[in-house]
């Protein structure tokens, strides 16, 4: 096929590149009128002063345009030098999610008008793809699960004090560009909501301090780093092992290969900070999150599964589980495997609190239908989440079993 034109290439790559251009003019514009109401339009006007010369001369080389540049920075007091930091820092922070969320987008959209081939192409890391290469290798789906049980996978978390980016910067991030991506994927978003949604969180950002005020105890970095498992790893392991088991059969159990490690609490390397004490709450805050993650899921589940014993035959297992439930009421006599999992959400809910008592953290779940005892270990956690889980599968239920989770 013949090399397009330069022309009509560039015409092509500014047409691709116009939702781009469109998210930064918003974003801009937004931060404009943020920073005119809240720290007032002689800094408007100020910040973008600097911004046209610095154009200019970027533009045209324009030497009288570098001088005025410079002499108008050189005049700033202290006041007014952090604002317009401030102003050009998160422009650049508001640029970079439109540009992320752009090169997802034309990514999708190279994909679609490349047809299944890119597609394929695009699936060569994953799960089912990999597989599909070790059995046309004509590796056994046995020996795929024997050499699993032997590998250890841990990625490992470490604190970095010097970090500069704050959790509560990072998080309207992680906002703003959600925003951005709803909007980008759902044409019935409306564009005023929208706008105020974006100037919310792009004022919250602007009031918010970019530094933190002392440098980061211990105890801060570890809820720093708690954050990683709350926002990736307690959702994508369990989907990893889900991929893998779907592909090698139902009925395979894969070894935990993959674990998460951190030294976050418990690096001892010349900090003096990092006691027996600080390593054991480091442990138990780390339990606390993933039974947090539990009980949000165990609720999910339980919510959906109101299945009733008029329709559904339970298993023996299932209904000694659910009579074991503090979960008394008349509205639930006839739902098992919702008065079940109410009683397993009762249990872990006793035994996260206990946990929440030695790390010092105030633990604040959905109220248990009532006192019950902790789980004394993850086996009897996992036994009865199996006996739900088989009863499921008993009933002829097994497309319910992924319910919530």
């Amino acid at each position: 096929m013949p090399e397009s034109p330069p022309r009509a290439r560039d015409k092509r790559k500014n047409d691709q590149d116009s939702p781009l251009r469109e998210d930064i003019r918003l974003l801009g514009r937004l931060l404009g009128d943020t920073i005119r109401e809240h720290a007032g339009p002689s800094m408007f006007d100020l910040v973008e002063q600097i911004r046209r010369a610095a154009v200019r001369y970027r533009r045209d080389h324009d030497i009288d345009s570098l001088t005025g540049f410079e002499s108008t920075i050189g005049a700033l007091d202290a006041s007014e030098a952090t604002n317009v930091v401030r102003a050009f820092s998160y422009f650049h922070h508001l640029a970079n999610i439109a540009e992320d969320l752009h090169l997802r987008r034309t990514r999708a959209i190279a994909l679609r008008a490349a047809g299944a081939d890119a597609a394929h192409q695009a699936g060569a890391e994953s799960v089912d793809a990999a597989l599909a290469r070790l059995r046309a290798a004509g590796v056994t789906p046995r020996k795929i699960i024997t050499r699993l049980e032997r590998f250890r996978v841990e990625p490992v978390l470490t604190a970095h004090p010097t970090e500069v980016q704050r959790k509560s910067i990072l998080e309207r991030h992680r906002a703003i560009a959600a925003l951005l991506a709803r909007a980008a994927g759902d044409a019935s978003v409306h564009r005023l909501a929208l706008e105020d949604d974006l100037r919310r969180e792009i004022l919250i950002l602007w009031k918010t301090s970019e530094l933190r005020p002392a440098k980061p105890t211990v105890a801060d970095e570890i809820d720093n780093g708690i954050g990683f498992f709350r926002s990736t790893f307690l959702t994508v392991i369990p989907r990893i092992y889900a991929a893998l088991e779907d592909a090698l059969g139902r009925e395979v159990e894969v070894a935990p290969f993959l674990r998460v490690g951190s030294w976050i609490g418990g690096d001892r390397d010349g900090n003096p900070h990092v006691t027996h004490d600080v390593t054991k709450q480091a442990m138990a805050r780390q339990a606390v999150v993933v039974l947090e993650h539990y009980l949000a899921q165990v609720h999910a589940v339980g919510g959906e599964l109101s299945l009733s014993s008029r329709y559904v035959e339970a298993s023996p297992e299932l209904l000694e589980l659910a009579g074991r439930s503090p979960d008394r009421a008349p509205s639930r006599a006839e739902e098992p495997f919702r008065r079940a999992l109410t009683g397993v959400y009762a249990r872990l809910a006793a035994t996260a609190s206990d946990l929440a008592v030695d790390a010092g953290k105030a633990l604040e779940p959905r109220s248990a239908v009532a006192p019950a005892d902790p789980y004394r270990s993850a086996v009897e956690l996992l036994g009865d989440l199996d006996i739900v889980d088989q009863a499921l599968g008993a009933a002829n239920l097994e497309p319910c079993a992924g319910a919530g989770c």
